[in-house]
């Protein structure tokens, strides 16, 4: 029986002398087929499967304020807190696959200008950030955002972006989901919410640590008219049509 030993050797030998960015490269490569095998499975289950905790929830946690939420099918939710929704944060919703271009565009010119900074995420763009990711800027946390968006819209659809964004959204310190934000403000479920109430809440979703649905002063409460206002102008132009 010949002597395998020397072989074994000089192929241990030749792993060995393979080149660092060889080596390196087969690495990301692999870690690569792992982040993308591993988020569509994610993303997969997520479509099914409420998810359970957030690293925003874990943030407040954290900083000792703890998490309240109440999960409920979009099939139950009033739907004006949906329109609502499509009315102070996307209009395009039900037309565009995942990102806005043109509200980009008018966030950067109204950027320029100075002042209060304003973003274009969509619907989608959101809800792929509370969802797998954390909060705050930067370009990696962009381009995470902006893959896990195009998984939900092809992966998910609309229907159910929607119904994981307003069970996901933070609705108050510590709230979080529409539910448990209709709870908290107006002492009621979000299947009795009306178009005023259902205002309020989408009022106070860019900034739900400074604001209140309940009582609200100043800016919350003309914004709030505004898109009760707009509720209508949603369900008449069939701007809604994608969650019928």
């Amino acid at each position: 029986m010949p002597d395998l030993a020397p072989l074994r050797a000089a192929e241990a030998s030749a792993r060995r002398r393979k080149p660092l960015w060889r080596r390196a490269l087969v690495f990301v490569l692999r870690a690569v087929v792992v982040f993308v095998v591993g988020s569509l499975l994610w993303v997969a289950l997520y479509k099914f499967v409420p998810p359970p905790f957030t690293l925003t929830m874990a943030g407040d946690v954290i900083g000792g304020h703890g998490v309240t939420k109440r999960w409920m099918p979009l099939s139950r939710i009033d739907p004006s807190m949906a329109r609502a929704a499509i009315a102070a944060e996307d209009s395009r919703f039900c037309q565009h696959h995942g990102f806005d271009i043109d509200a980009l565009e008018q966030a950067y010119r109204r950027n320029q200008k100075g002042g209060r900074i304003r973003g274009g995420s969509t619907i989608s763009q959101q809800t792929a950030k509370n969802v797998f990711l954390w909060q705050g800027g930067g370009y990696f946390r962009k381009g995470m955002e902006a893959w896990f968006t195009v998984l939900i819209e092809n992966i998910w659809g609309k229907r159910r972006i929607m119904e994981v964004y307003l069970n996901v959204a933070e609705t108050g310190i510590g709230t979080y989901g529409v539910n448990a934000g209709a709870m908290r403000y107006f002492k009621h479920d979000a299947s009795r919410l009306t178009s005023h109430e259902a205002a309020q809440i989408a009022a106070v979703l860019p900034l739900p640590k400074k604001r209140a649905a309940i009582d609200p002063r100043g800016f919350t409460r003309r914004y709030g008219n505004t898109i009760s206002k707009r509720i209508g102008v949603v369900a008449g132009g069939g701007l809604d049509a994608c969650l019928r």
